[in-house]
């Protein structure tokens, strides 16, 4: 078990553990620095993420990439359309005995890389959304806990509409962040088809162990926030909220909704763990603003002006910011 004589030594410890974990990601994933950052940011948060990007944006390698180097049990769950809710959770079965048996699902593990998270009818999706809301699950009409640390790491495709099942508004939710994939730079692209076309193989080393884990999930939360930061995270997303006392002007143009509560949650979570990777002992309005997008940009739904005028999220978020 971990033991540092206070805090401030931890945060030290967070940040460096951060870094190795950074450098030894690199060795496979070439660029892509903002979406690493994105999704350990959301581990060390006790959070989830969902990636949305184009085929060959490496978003399947890299939560591979992740789970490699962190020690904990890692499940890859294929989502299709014929998946069944027992087929993430398990069922129960007779025996030889004649008794009934749970026979554990892949949810049982640390991390869950839910590929394809669109792929799959709204029956299964809710199977999930226990598992990422409650850390556990239901079958036969009794609970089983999840072993912590538990995230999903969602993977979708944006352009293949066909045959997929867009995600509820309320699992959506459920995700810290949201994360979009770009096309790399044009050297970037160049050292990827150069390493991934030789003979080299790159093996990871393990970096951070699951008590570790739970630990600094636990030191980020003490992390203190000064009044003035906390204000302006409520009110960026009150702002969000069309037509309320608070709204901005771009909400009440171009939002059917805005976000809710749990924005604001995840905006200062993600704050403060942003401030200790930086190596700060307390966030500022510009560590909640390098989370923003990331949190805020699947809890607003637009209506059908700004679709019309492809006003994007993005862009209603900036307006904010």
């Amino acid at each position: 078990m971990l033991s540092f004589s206070n805090d401030a030594e931890a945060a030290k410890a967070l940040q460096q553990k951060y870094n190795e974990l950074k450098a030894e990601i690199a060795k496979v994933i070439i660029g892509q620095d903002d979406v690493v950052d994105a999704v350990l940011i959301s581990i060390f948060c006790n959070g989830h993420s969902l990636l949305i990007g184009l085929p060959g944006l490496a978003k399947t390698l890299l939560i591979k990439s992740i789970s490699e180097v962190l020690d904990l049990k890692f499940s890859r769950i294929q989502f299709t359309p014929d998946l069944m809710p027992s087929d993430i959770t398990g069922s129960e079965i007779l025996d030889e005995k004649r008794e009934f048996k749970f026979i554990r699902g892949p949810i049982f593990a640390n991390i869950i890389l839910a590929d394809e998270i669109n792929r799959t009818p709204p029956k299964t999706q809710a199977a999930l959304l226990e598992a990422m809301q409650e850390k556990a699950i239901t079958t036969a009409g009794k609970m089983h806990k999840l072993d912590e640390p538990f995230f999903v790491l969602a993977t979708q495709n944006p352009i293949e509409q066909e045959g997929t099942y867009p995600l509820p508004e309320a699992q959506l939710d459920r995700f810290m962040f949201n994360v979009l994939l770009d096309y790399p730079k044009f050297e970037e692209e160049l050292e990827v088809v150069r390493s991934t076309t030789g003979n080299k193989s790159v093996s990871l080393n393990k970096i951070l162990h699951a008590q570790e884990i739970l630990y600094f999930q636990q030191l980020v939360r003490r992390v203190p926030v000064a009044e003035n930061v906390l204000h302006y995270a409520v009110s960026l997303v009150s702002k969000t909220r069309p037509n309320t006392e608070l709204s901005g002007k771009m909400a009440n143009e171009y939002l059917e909704y805005g976000a809710g509560p749990r924005a604001g949650q995840f905006l200062l979570m993600g704050a403060k763990c942003h401030a200790l990777i930086k190596g700060k002992f307390s966030p500022d309005i510009e560590d909640v603003k390098a989370v923003a997008k990331n949190v805020l940009r699947h809890r607003l739904i637009r209506n059908f002006k700004a679709e019309a005028e492809g006003i994007s999220a993005e862009k209603i978020i900036e307006s904010f910011l």
